[in-house]
């Protein structure tokens, strides 16, 4: 007979502000910009999000916010960002994502801004996102139509950049999730700087790989 551990709530918050931090540190983002979540394990309709407008150094686990599906504030004494109807569109069309980093980095910017995809220039990107990174055209983020249009431009890939405003990565955890957004940005500035030297990279095809894990 085996048990399961219990889900561990102020572990997971705890958690999503080292990811936090983590992404300031990585220059992910920058102020109060990007936003974390992940679906909670084992009860239905619940979520972890991060608070609206707190910079990540003033913020604490327990500022996390513990939401449900239709945005409504389950836990917490702070309202949860801004986009969590974004976060909960993903989360209701990819049953697969567990979790969600939504970062602002500036060379998956650059191509946002260009409005060409993130293409396989290193293979560890390609293994995370499952292919190339689109570009979603630019919409006002804050409302969950533009959560189904981001669905829309991703499909089952892993990660789409929001033309002129940032990256979203998703995972079937937190630390794949922000591997994800970790290994666009890197793909995202060796593109940059080959796309200086000549106008066709060598790049490569998910399918074409043969392989599924990270190397």
């Amino acid at each position: 007979m085996t048990t399961e551990t219990p889900f561990d709530l102020a572990a997971a918050k705890q958690e999503i502000l080292e990811y936090c931090l983590r992404s300031m540190e990585y220059g992910l983002n920058f102020n109060t910009q990007g936003n974390i979540s992940i679906r909670v394990p084992g009860v239905e309709d619940r979520f972890l999000i991060t608070p609206t407008d707190l910079e990540y150094d003033r913020m604490t686990a327990d500022d996390i916010v513990l939401v449900n599906g239709d945005c409504e504030v389950v836990e917490g004494e702070l309202q949860p960002s801004s986009e969590v109807t974004v976060h909960m569109a993903v989360y209701r069309r990819r049953p697969d994502v567990n979790a969600i980093v939504h970062s602002e980095p500036v060379y998956s910017n650059v191509w946002g801004v260009v409005g060409e995809p993130i293409l396989g220039t290193l293979v560890n990107m390609v293994i995370y996102t499952k292919g190339d990174v689109p570009i979603m055209p630019f919409e006002l983020s804050n409302n969950s139509v533009f959560g189904e249009h981001s669905c829309d431009v991703m499909g089952d890939l892993n990660a789409v950049v929001w033309a002129n405003h940032g990256l979203l990565t998703v995972g079937p955890n937190l630390r794949d999730a922000f591997k994800t957004s970790v290994a666009v940005e890197s793909a995202a500035k060796v593109q940059a700087y080959a796309r200086a030297i000549t106008p066709n990279p060598i790049v490569l095809e998910y399918d074409k790989l043969g392989i599924t894990s990270a190397l």
